[in-house]
């Protein structure tokens, strides 16, 4: 009987080791990269051109983790060595995305489900000053800032009337002689900071 349990793992172990096209090693590895991955690579474009280009968007930080992830899932689905785990990686592709959609739909119906899913963007600039509690609480460090003012053309501090950390970590600058209230409606610190925020109506952020 051990024998048999024996011979019946070794055959198992050798069908899961088995080429995936039945080629040599060398051979099968190239064949499976490129078939593959080409397959991936269409299921992929297949599921943007259903669900839209929001597939790819970083919008939210959730939005960005499914771009990152998509793209760990490909080269997985690419170096797969079975069709089971092959098959494995494009469910989770199609998954991941379907997800993604049903959370943008339940974002533009739902406040909860927004404040779930989203952090809220931080302020940590007002009229060229750095708000410290901001500052800390983000782990931005000022020559970060420094960095997004001189990308956005800033020659003087005079100028900048806000910066923003984004949901998705990016820094968003806002210069001029005003700011639109709508501009900082759902962005934490705002109100604290003096600003003239107008919480009527729902703003665009909410509906994306």
């Amino acid at each position: 009987m051990k024998g048999a349990r024996l011979g019946t793992a070794g055959c198992s172990r050798t069908a899961r080791e088995a080429p995936i096209f039945g080629l040599s090693p060398t051979a099968d590895a190239i064949l499976g990269g490129l078939v593959l991955g080409a397959i991936a690579l269409f299921w992929i474009i297949l599921l943007v051109r259903m669900i839209g280009l929001r597939s790819f968007s970083k919008m939210t930080a959730f939005d960005f983790v499914v771009t990152l992830a998509t793209g760990s899932l490909l080269a997985t689905a690419a170096s797969s060595s079975d069709w089971q785990g092959f098959l494995r990686a494009l469910v989770a592709i199609g998954a991941l995305m379907t997800v993604q959609v049903v959370l943008a739909f339940g974002r533009r119906r739902s406040e909860a489900v927004t404040s779930v899913v989203d952090n809220e963007p931080l302020l940590l600039m007002r009229d060229g000053g750095f708000i410290d509690a901001a500052m800390a609480e983000s782990r931005v460090s000022p020559g970060d800032v420094y960095a997004k003012l001189r990308g956005a053309g800033i020659q003087s501090m005079d100028d900048v009337r806000a910066v923003v950390l984004e949901t998705t970590g990016d820094i968003s600058v806002l210069h001029g002689r005003t700011v639109a209230p709508e501009l900082l409606r759902h962005v934490r610190g705002a109100r604290e900071a003096g600003f003239d925020v107008d919480d009527g109506g729902q703003s665009a952020s909410r509906k994306a």
